[in-house]
């Protein structure tokens, strides 16, 4: 028994379950109680909800056991243990707000705040749950398998697993309810990416200077920040220069290019937004002790 749960540990089950509470009011509290679809197995549960009345905290187990059976060999043992986990949870969440609904909210008249609110609390759930290295089972398991045996990549299947879903689920909503679920999709999908990404907090910026040595020093002592020297060669001259490489926080950008105008207003830069960053300067500090990250 200790070697199957060898490296599960505590702190991602707990993150996985708060995932779990976040995902299943928004789906109790914005979908069902505005009559909304979804996409992936959440889809169907709901679709089976106003079909044919079974609650979506049991289909969610009777959809996901048989497909955890036939796909278990395709997850590694801790994720596995972790997407099992999470549909437990999804499960005794999702009957947690079916029996114990916080609130209704009188949102029926703005179905386009309905629908963003909708994708904000699924999106934030399902990221989180993602980032602690869980799954809550689905549509991911149909997807390692579609990629295995039949070559569809997993972006390309869950595209259209969920179009599937949505389209099938026009035999109840209408189809203002359809386009409204499409936001709720787009929306979800946006915030799991800032989620499991992050915030574009820092940027990277690429020099190309005649004075390369000073604009470094000048990073150095104006701003703590360090930076990487490249060598490129011009398509056009075919001269070697000298590239800085140099990545800062959000509100470090403007110090930086007023530096680079100081020092040599010909100068080339560019700037890219950066997803994660990882490092001393941003998540060390100077003696390279962990910082807590919020």
């Amino acid at each position: 028994m200790s070697k199957l749960f060898e490296g599960v540990r505590i702190t991602p089950i707990i993150i996985i379950f708060f995932g779990t509470l976040i995902f299943s009011f928004g789906i109790i509290h914005f979908n069902m109680q505005n009559g909304l679809a979804h996409g992936g197995v959440t889809g169907i549960t709901l679709l089976l909800y106003y079909v044919a009345g079974i609650e979506p905290s049991l289909s969610n187990l009777l959809i996901n056991i048989p497909l955890f059976i036939i796909g278990y060999k395709l997850l590694g043992r801790v994720m596995l243990i972790y997407s099992v986990i999470g549909t437990l949870f999804l499960s005794l969440t999702l009957r947690f707000f079916e029996l114990n609904p916080v609130t209704e909210i009188p949102l029926q008249n703005d179905m386009i705040l309905v629908s963003i609110f909708a994708g904000v609390f699924t999106g934030a759930g399902l990221g989180i749950i993602f980032r602690a290295g869980g799954t809550t089972g689905g549509a991911d398991i149909l997807a390692r398998l579609a990629d295995k045996f039949f070559g569809i990549s997993l972006g390309k299947f869950m595209f259209g697993f969920d179009a599937v879903v949505i389209t099938v689920s026009l035999i109840h909503l209408t189809p203002t309810q359809a386009m409204y679920t499409l936001v709720t999709v787009f929306v979800g999908t946006r915030v799991i990416d800032f989620i499991i990404e992050g915030a574009s907090a820092a940027k990277s910026t690429m020099i190309i200077t005649s004075k390369t040595e000073e604009v470094s020093r000048a990073i150095i002592e104006r701003m703590s920040r360090g930076s990487t020297v490249l060598t490129g060669r011009g398509s056009f001259t075919s001269d070697e220069r000298q590239v800085l490489y140099c990545v800062v926080n959000r509100n470090e950008l403007i110090q930086l290019k007023k530096i680079i105008n100081e020092i040599d207003p010909y100068a080339f830069f560019s700037i890219n937004d950066v997803k994660e960053v990882s490092g001393e300067g941003f998540t060390f500090d100077q003696e390279k002790r962990p910082l807590k990250i919020s």
